[in-house]
């Protein structure tokens, strides 16, 4: 529950930071969900990475987190249909699933399972996400751009707490 809502957290504070630098060409959508693939990845490793003495819950623990874009489409699907009185009407579109599936894909190919992705790892990836995010055609290098905001800072720091949740879990 902690890393769920941690994620949700750091999402929202990495949209935040760099929507500014990407001009009004960003699609805010993408951008808060390839963000959120992201951030559930690393999310995933951190715990993974604190919990590895409770084999038990680590085995379910970085598929659980990996759900999060899923699960957060599906609360916004929900609330849009409860909002318009239309709940119990609902049409799966297969492509957002198939979209979702093959970003959390990326990030957990780029992000493996069992090592946690501390700061170097981050600002090494980091640039791929930028450059996922960005509008075609900005001036500037994804580099550049995460030069201007503390992306990495941001994200070390929160898998760096939920490192430190999961290993007093595993403490108890």
């Amino acid at each position: 529950m902690f890393a769920s809502a941690a994620a949700l957290s750091a999402t929202q504070d990495l949209v935040r930071l760099v929507m500014p630098r990407l001009t009004a060409a960003a699609q805010p959508d993408l951008v808060a969900e390839e963000t959120l693939a992201l951030v559930s990845t690393v999310t995933a490793r951190a715990a993974e990475t604190g919990l590895r003495d409770l084999p038990g819950v680590l085995a379910g623990i970085g598929p659980a987190l990996a759900e999060l874009p899923f699960l957060y489409h599906d609360y916004l699907l929900g609330v849009q249909l409860i909002a318009s009185g239309e709940e119990g009407d609902v049409d799966v579109d297969q492509d957002v699933y198939d979209r979702l599936a093959r970003k959390a894909e990326f990030y957990a190919m780029h992000l493996p399972p069992g090592r946690f992705p501390g700061p170097r790892a981050l600002d090494d990836k980091l640039p791929l996400w930028m450059g996922r995010i960005s509008p075609p055609r900005l001036p500037t290098t994804p580099q550049q751009r995460l030069a201007d905001v503390d992306a990495t800072g941001v994200l070390s720091t929160h898998a760096r707490l939920v490192l430190a949740f999961a290993q007093k879990v595993t403490a108890r």
